[in-house]
């Protein structure tokens, strides 16, 4: 393997083990929450939408779930009072996830408490600085993969 793939394989590697890590820590700290880490993902990223409503499809694209998983959670945060679906008025065969009010609470109740673990275990190992190159490089990463979303 020459060096530059071998570096990128270090550098995957490095990378992947921290976000298990920290992935591992946020979830212990979301025992005690009224409601998941994946729902939480769900609500929140509900929230960087417009109308905090997205087809379902697309939402797919945005967490950590396989289809099939987040169309059972959805079900289930619909039954809580956190989303509610409806049909696509574009295309009826799709569904839109939409954030109701009663989910928007909790997101940012919850919210609080996962900004502070964040703070705690990740601003926590880094300064200012190297938030900053985190982030730059996380993003520079995250664009250049062809398809996906911003």
């Amino acid at each position: 393997m020459e060096y530059g793939h071998k570096q990128a394989v270090y550098a995957w590697e490095a990378l992947f083990r921290s976000q298990v890590t920290l992935l591992r820590r946020f979830k212990r700290s979301f025992r005690s929450a009224e409601i998941s880490l994946s729902e939480y993902d769900v609500l929140y990223n509900l929230t960087l939408f417009p109308g905090s409503r997205l087809r379902l499809n697309e939402l797919n694209e945005h967490v950590l779930l396989a289809q099939p998983s987040l169309s059972r959670l959805v079900e289930r945060m619909e039954a809580d009072g956190l989303v509610r679906r409806e049909r696509d008025p574009t295309d009826g065969r799709g569904t839109v996830v939409v954030l109701t009010e009663h989910g928007s609470r909790v997101q940012r109740r919850v919210g609080r408490g996962h900004a502070e673990a964040i703070a705690k275990y990740v601003g926590g190992a880094l300064d200012e600085e190297e938030l900053r190159t985190l982030e730059r490089l996380c993003d520079k990463l995250r664009m250049s993969q062809p398809g996906i979303p911003e």
